[in-house]
């Protein structure tokens, strides 16, 4: 059973959000607070957070940046719920590192299925399986390696690695700031054209397959079954 956290200072909203996903067979525990949630945080991780952009003691945004720096946290799905709508607070959010967005005011069915794709598509799930295949690529976690239909691809370990988070939440906007945390390691000072050039010659390697893994302009990078 895989436990939600909801994290909204509306009570109304966080009890229904509450009780329809706890009626479909989640564990959901609720905050009203920044303060109480870290608290919760810091005993168990759960497998999903519902993070609101308007919290009374700390914006959602800042909190959605502190859960991409902490070990515990990093790979935990995170679906932002707001009343904002603009498309600049979308982009903040993605590029900060939430997986999702969905805005107020919203279908009780539509929650429930948001949550059940991200928690499908979610990091914890995808670890366990040994082998990830998107189109004619196969990478195979135990070996290392790398098939395109039946020709192997040489890569580098960045390359790799950049490869196998892609695949890993294919379907999902991976953020550049992501990208080099979890690649290049949280204390890269490098220049962000180091990740340009790696998808690049990433594309390259995988010939016609490279066409899977797509720019989205000012986030980041996401990769799909679909080829441009």
């Amino acid at each position: 059973m895989a436990l939600i956290y909801v994290v909204e200072d509306d009570k109304n909203i966080q009890e229904i959000e509450t009780f329809a996903l706890t009626n479909v067979g989640y564990e959901v525990k609720g905050f009203d607070s920044a303060t109480d949630f870290y608290a919760a945080l810091n005993e168990t991780a759960p497998d999903l957070i519902l993070l609101d952009i308007m919290l009374p003691d700390e914006d959602g945004l800042s909190i959605v940046k502190k859960l991409r720096t902490r070990q515990d946290t990093v790979l935990v799905p995170v679906i932002m719920v707001t009343a904002k709508t603009t498309e600049i607070d979308k982009v903040k959010g993605l590029d900060l590192g939430a997986d999702d967005y969905i805005t107020k005011p919203f279908g009780v069915m539509e929650l429930i299925s948001r949550v059940k794709a991200m928690l499908r598509r979610s990091q914890k799930t995808q670890d366990k399986d040994k082998i990830l295949k998107l189109g004619n690529i196969v990478l195979d976690r135990e070996k290392h390696s790398v098939m395109v239909g039946k020709e192997p691809v040489e890569l580098t370990y960045k390359e790799y690695e950049l490869l196998k988070l892609l695949m890993t939440n294919a379907g999902i906007v991976t953020t550049r700031e992501l990208i080099l945390d979890r690649v290049w390691g949280i204390d890269f000072e490098g220049e962000s054209r180091t990740l340009d050039m790696h998808i690049k010659t990433l594309r390259q390697k995988l010939k016609e397959e490279g066409s899977l893994i797509k720019t989205v302009r000012n986030v980041g990078y996401i990769m799909n079954g679909e080829k441009a």
